[in-house]
């Protein structure tokens, strides 16, 4: 099932573009004579995405990345700025019309057990988008969710069973699959593994980027952790008190941040470096040596 995209941009357009988003939060009135404070979340963003390509969004905890994200996925409503996805100004659709775009962009959650109703089976939740859209039947939407399980390395039978029943790694690939039923263009993943064991996010990254080179969707991927994100990305902003202070590929911004932020990121990636563990090792062993006297 696909959409019929009106005035859809030429294939040198951008999928998704952001422009000079603002958005301010009215902060709760603390006196009666005083106006409400306010703070600004995101402060004039603007970037671009094309087609089959990947953008990280990285920043600390209050930088503005998760309001990003919902003023992109039009849960929430800018102060000011525009978000156009294939043409079209998510903000000024219908409910609607809104309502039969997003089966263009979806949203992947953080939490891998909070994502998820515990109440509803594994084919309820999958399908869920469809059902939304209104637009296939039940054997059609059986059947979707059938193959959309077996792209993301989960059996059919899987579809009966509940969220409790599965590891945190395959819950996020079920909240994957949600995402990927509707066939979107654009994925939003709102740090999509970082509630997982390291062993895990690398399965769920793998997973990610196979489906990208498969099906050709696009990522905003949004992340505390440069590294995550250098894994599957290919251009990466960095957010920073509501403003883009960088921008470029992880490999500019590992070997040549300009900004202090940046530098900071940066040196919180763990850096493996070859030979090193093996050295300290056979010095530790030298010393066990030294220190032992001869057997006489």
């Amino acid at each position: 099932m696909t959409l019929e995209h009106q005035g859809s941009p030429s294939e040198d357009a951008a999928l998704l573009q952001v422009q000079d988003l603002v958005r301010a939060y009215t902060l709760p009135r603390e006196h009666l004579f005083r106006p409400p404070g306010k703070v600004q979340a995101l402060d004039g963003v603007s970037f671009s995405v094309h087609s089959g390509r990947s953008l990280g969004v990285v920043g600390e905890s209050g930088s503005g990345k998760s309001t990003l994200a919902r003023l992109v996925m039009a849960l929430d409503a800018p102060t000011s700025g525009t978000v156009h996805l294939l043409g079209r100004n998510l903000h000024r659709l219908s409910p609607a019309e809104l309502r039969q775009a997003r089966s263009d962009f979806q949203m992947v959650f953080q939490d891998p057990y909070g994502s998820l109703d515990p109440r509803q089976s594994v084919e309820r939740i999958v399908t869920e988008p469809l059902q939304a859209l209104r637009a296939s039947s039940r054997a059609e939407q059986h059947a979707r969710a059938v193959q959309v399980l077996e792209q993301i390395g989960l059996r059919p039978n899987d579809l009966g069973k509940y969220p409790h029943e599965f590891s945190g790694g395959q819950r996020q690939r079920i909240a994957i699959a949600r995402a990927l039923i509707t066939r979107p263009r654009l994925i939003v993943a709102d740090e999509p593994v970082s509630a997982l064991d390291v062993s895990v996010q690398a399965q769920v990254l793998n997973l990610m980027q196979d489906l990208q080179q498969e099906f050709g969707v696009t990522y905003m991927l949004i992340s505390h952790d440069l590294a995550v994100v250098s894994h599957l990305c290919d251009e990466v902003v960095v957010l920073y008190q509501g403003r883009i202070v960088e921008r470029g590929s992880p490999a500019q911004l590992f070997r040549n941040a300009q900004h202090p932020y940046t530098r900071s990121l940066v040196a919180a990636v763990p850096q493996v470096q070859p030979g090193r563990a093996r050295a300290r090792r056979a010095a530790a062993a030298a010393g066990s040596a030294a220190a032992t006297p001869p057997m006489v």
